[in-house]
């Protein structure tokens, strides 16, 4: 194990035993184990499932997994100890994660999936929306933009997060449509961002200077774009290579404003956040919901970035 994630194995235990002290005893104690809390994105998700728990008069207790899918499957097991009365997952393994799961169903806790889809898991509900069905999305949207704006050639280079099957299911959407477009699309390396910020960046500027000839880039998740953005103003590129990919930050916007980052998918992660909340709150009334909760993405271009400058200011 390398020693960064040790390190931060031993920071999320930390950080559990510090959540778990918190626990109250009474009813409707939720507990929310996320990623990272570098990403807004996640911080959002957390934002708005504390806003829907404090509407419906519960605790919600977070916990910080730092990146280490391990300390994922050991919040849950803790949780389970505690007792708390429904668990919201973030997973960063989905498989690995899946007897954590089992577990907590099997101690009558109710578990929903948020962002990442936990394949035949025994979770009650999954929120959120369909990474490779809007990983196609923006694939066509790219191909479109390929066709209309660079003569139906393009060379691209990926920044991803190689331990995510959420941000696999974005690529593997995008590929697809991008090979059903028939354009001239090379597909040159994807290196791994990690799902951290300063991790992307440096993998975004090696990307590109082993690839001079490179005309776009797709980012697949906000730490990505987030790197690749600040790669592509670094070594002045701005001119020369169109961006695409998820979760829109300022720097994105700016991109946007400019004319080189073209497009973005844009998810709604408060108000994934508040259904499962919501989701949880139904299920201790007694009452039902679905297996899948869908919400919503926008593809964000220069013609609609207005509606979304307000949640960066």
């Amino acid at each position: 194990m390398r020693l960064s994630n040790y390190l931060a194995g031993c920071a999320a235990a930390a950080a559990l035993t510090l959540s778990l002290g918190s626990v109250s005893a009474l009813a409707d104690t939720f507990a929310l184990v996320t990623i990272n809390q570098q990403a807004l994105f996640f911080n959002q998700i957390n934002e708005g499932a504390e806003t829907a728990a404090k509407a419906a008069g519960a605790k919600l207790v977070i916990f910080n997994a730092n990146n280490v899918p391990s300390a994922q499957n050991d919040a849950i097991e803790n949780y389970i100890t505690q007792k708390v009365d429904g668990i919201i997952l973030i997973a960063i393994d989905v498989n690995g994660v899946k007897p954590a799961i089992t577990a907590a169903k099997k101690a009558g806790i109710p578990v929903i999936a948020i962002d990442a889809q936990i394949p035949d898991g025994d979770n009650v509900s999954f929120v959120g929306v369909d990474n490779l069905k809007a990983g196609e999305d923006i694939g066509k949207f790219y191909a479109d933009y390929v066709k209309s704006k660079l003569n139906g050639t393009a060379k691209i280079g990926v920044v991803g997060a190689l331990n995510s099957y959420i941000q696999n299911q974005r690529l593997d959407g995008f590929k697809k449509a991008v090979a059903a477009s028939g354009l001239k699309v090379t597909f040159l390396d994807t290196v791994d961002g990690q799902n951290v910020q300063d991790v992307a960046l440096s993998a975004a500027e090696n990307l590109m200077t082993a690839n001079p000839d490179m005309t776009t880039l797709y980012a697949t998740g906000e730490p990505a774009l987030l790197g690749t953005v600040s790669a592509v103003t670094s070594q002045g590129r701005t001119d020369g290579v169109k961006v695409f990919g998820w979760d829109l930050t300022k720097q994105a916007i700016e991109g946007i404003d400019q004319g080189w980052v073209t497009g973005v998918i844009q998810q709604d992660p408060a108000g994934e956040g508040k259904a499962a909340v919501e989701a949880l709150t139904k299920l201790k009334k007694g009452e039902k919901i679905e297996p899948i909760i869908n919400v919503p993405v926008t593809i964000v271009t220069k013609e609609n970035v207005d509606k979304f400058r307000g949640m960066f200011k």
